[in-house]
């Protein structure tokens, strides 16, 4: 069979394996939705400056939790998910198969971009139809599903990349938590950043989950869209990548 073929059947796979664990799907499904609640509760009737504009909280709030939901699947699950399968021989076992190890990377990735696309059309239609968000459409839908596509291939090639310095399974969520829950802070997804410090805005800037957060940003908002967004998480996506194949280990860890 050809790689293609390998691909899709190895996709099969991961897809069944992740709705037979229905606690975890329902999680991923609910976790967005959850937060929106929050901090939309938190932050009732309040208007929020942001690019020289005021928008509801709710408005400011759905492509945030969008861009949290992308960045759970694609980087935390999947860091999380190929540490457990290696530290348990999982890996191991699938290397000595015949399928290739792209179609193993592709199925996963692709897994994550589906799983994601889902998870985006949930939260915009929860948004839509509790708090009156308007869902962008044409051209704008468009560059958000371009930045969409290419931030969760990113975050999945990170996952895949923090998942090769994790030493163990137990290790694997306190890890990947500790990574991105500053980041999701200093770049303004749970709380926005009013005039924020030099050094936050600088840090935000190096790292690809606030260029992400403006893509998603751009198409619910209405705010311009950054073509230099996209690169710097294609970037990171291809950093991860080159990481990946030097230091992924199929084998768990041993002594």
């Amino acid at each position: 069979m050809n790689a293609a073929v390998l691909t899709l059947s190895q996709l099969r796979y991961v897809n069944k394996a992740y709705w037979r664990s229905p606690a975890a799907a329902f999680f991923a499904l609910v976790y967005p939705l959850m937060f929106l609640v929050i901090f939309t509760s938190i932050f009732r009737n309040v208007s929020i400056r942001f690019d020289g504009r005021l928008v509801n909280e709710a408005t400011f709030y759905v492509p945030a939790m969008v861009a949290l939901a992308v960045i759970t699947v694609c980087f935390n699950n999947v860091a999380a998910a190929v540490t457990f399968q290696r530290e348990s021989g999982v890996l191991k076992r699938i290397d000595g198969t015949p399928v290739p190890r792209a179609s193993f990377f592709g199925a996963r990735i692709v897994h994550a971009v589906l799983v994601s696309a889902l998870l985006v059309v949930i939260t915009s239609a929860f948004g839509r139809a509790f708090y009156h968000v308007d869902i962008p459409t044409g051209i704008t839908l468009l560059r958000m599903l371009v930045m969409l596509a290419v931030g969760a291939a990113a975050f999945c090639a990170l996952g895949f990349a923090v998942s090769a310095v994790i030493p163990t399974a137990d290790a694997a969520l306190p890890i990947v938590n500790v990574i991105i829950l500053p980041l999701l802070f200093l770049s303004g997804v749970f709380i926005p950043l009013t005039n924020p410090p030099a050094w936050m805005l600088w840090v935000g800037r190096i790292f690809p989950v606030r260029h992400f957060l403006a893509g998603m940003q751009a198409g619910f908002l209405g705010v311009s869209y950054q073509w230099t967004d996209v690169l710097v998480v294609a970037l990171w996506g291809a950093g991860g990548v080159l990481f990946a194949i030097r230091f992924f280990r199929w084998e768990p860890r041993t002594g």
